[in-house]
């Protein structure tokens, strides 16, 4: 019989995928914001996004998997369960610009920024950090 001794991932319900859905596109229009917006981090929160997306919408995920800027960054999640270091620090520089501003702006919860920022640096630099990958240079003396 065809199919036979092959797993079926059963379909969620609709409320279930439109739930994942919704959180995988204000996860993504998070991490959009993050591009601009010190103190939000980009990269959590498109790994987020495909996570839920792969719950929500095959579409969607395949989207963000073949989108220029965020393909990439969420595949080599995917393949290796790594973050780039540069990714890590500029994540902490811009984190730390965004909350040093909210410091002096804010008024009585300038803590606040501070605080999610520290804890999602802890979290970020808690994970596997993925060498760079060099560009292979070829061999001068075969010429």
């Amino acid at each position: 019989m065809a199919g036979e001794g092959m797993l079926t991932v059963p379909r969620r319900p609709t409320w279930q995928r439109v739930l994942w859905l919704l959180a995988g596109g204000i996860s993504l229009l998070l991490g959009i914001a993050g591009i601009f917006l010190p103190l939000l981090p980009t990269t959590p929160f498109v790994l987020l996004a495909a996570a839920c997306f792969s719950r929500g919408s095959t579409r969607c995920e395949a989207w963000l998997l073949n989108h220029p800027r965020f393909g990439p960054m969420v595949r080599d999640w995917r393949e290796h369960r790594a973050v780039p270091l540069r990714a890590k620090q500029l994540a902490l520089v811009m984190m730390t610009i965004g909350s040093l501003t909210a410091a002096f702006t804010l008024p009585r919860l300038q803590w606040l920024p501070a605080v999610c920022c520290a804890a999602v640096a802890w979290w970020l630099w808690h994970l596997p950090t993925r060498e760079a990958l060099r560009p292979q240079l070829p061999d001068e003396s075969s010429s």
